[in-house]
């Protein structure tokens, strides 16, 4: 089955990748698998506060991917694989697609015109030739209802 793998995260331009991937998977007949990353944390605390710490912020991404998954099934009938890792956001997704081969596309969102295109653009734009399978950047304000191609 083709799978279109997303990071997500709060921000518009998760939201509108999501939508692609999902449009793109119902016409594939695929699935959509979400990673939502916890970034690691760069300082060191007393080990009872900085796990605690680590432990919030993955409840939060956990919370955030299935609130997520829950908007996808409702728009588009299609219930994702999630996923909540910690660490390095570039790695991660790196070793992901190296031992998923079902992966069809990997589908990021683009800041709006003029902010940050955010770390993982960035990388994965840089090393696209590298990576398994397609790349996807998806505007934050992409609107599919108002174009009239198919990516």
């Amino acid at each position: 089955m083709r799978t279109f793998l997303v990071i997500t995260d709060e921000t518009e331009e998760a939201r509108s990748a999501l939508r692609f991937a999902a449009r793109r998977a119902v016409q594939a007949e695929g699935a959509v698998h979400i990673i939502a990353l916890v970034r690691q944390q760069n300082f060191n605390a007393f080990g009872a506060v900085q796990a605690t710490i680590e432990e919030e912020a993955r409840d939060r991404a956990e919370m955030l991917a299935h609130g997520v998954a829950g908007n996808l099934l409702a728009e588009s009938g299609i219930m994702p694989t999630i996923s909540v890792k910690t660490g390095n956001g570039d790695r991660i997704v790196s070793e992901y697609l190296s031992a998923h081969s079902e992966v069809a596309a990997l589908v990021l969102g683009a800041a709006k015109s003029g902010g940050s295109p955010g770390p993982l653009v960035t990388h994965f734009a840089a090393h696209a030739s590298d990576l398994p399978c397609p790349l996807y950047i998806v505007p934050a304000d992409y609107d599919e209802t108002r174009s009239n191609h198919e990516a």
